[in-house]
């Protein structure tokens, strides 16, 4: 499970490295590689990072939805399309591909997020942005907590 926010800074090459943490929650499952793929955030881009176990198993669920089916074209067509499967080199870094990294905004610093099963990569100044509105609206967030039971 990948839990936490963590700072970080990408090399000249665009390597970044993986949170000790995170890195030792991969090792437990198993994982030498990650997918990075664009989130479907339009309002806040990012990177949705998933261990190699996590992502097959995701495209085998979604293999088995209809062929045809609108959403699951576009969520092919967005995500599976641009999803790069990622190497963790022997010091923990991965290289974030340019066009990942312009998408996201993501330059010189970038932060981690643990998000359980997934992990995102943001820059610091689309994560302010994403984590002050929330801030705004936690009454909202609270209510719709409620109504998850968790």
């Amino acid at each position: 499970m990948f839990k936490g926010r963590y700072n970080h800074s990408l090399d000249t090459k665009g390597r970044v490295s993986l949170p000790a943490r995170f890195r030792e929650s991969l090792q437990v499952g198993g994982d030498d590689r990650v997918v990075l793929t664009p989130a479907l955030d339009a309002t806040f881009p990012h990177i949705d990072v998933y261990p190699w176990q996590r992502w097959l198993e995701f495209e085998n669920r979604l293999a088995a939805k209809p062929l045809f089916d609108e959403n699951v074209i576009l969520l092919k067509r967005l995500v599976v399309a641009n999803a790069i499967e990622c190497p963790i080199d022997s010091h923990g870094r991965i290289l974030v591909p340019a066009s990942h990294r312009e998408l996201a905004a993501v330059d010189r610093d970038a932060i981690w997020l643990g998000m359980t099963r997934t992990i995102e990569l943001w820059s610091p100044e689309i994560w302010a942005r994403a984590e002050s509105e929330a801030l705004a609206n936690i009454q909202d967030v609270r209510r719709g907590l409620a109504a998850l039971d968790l």
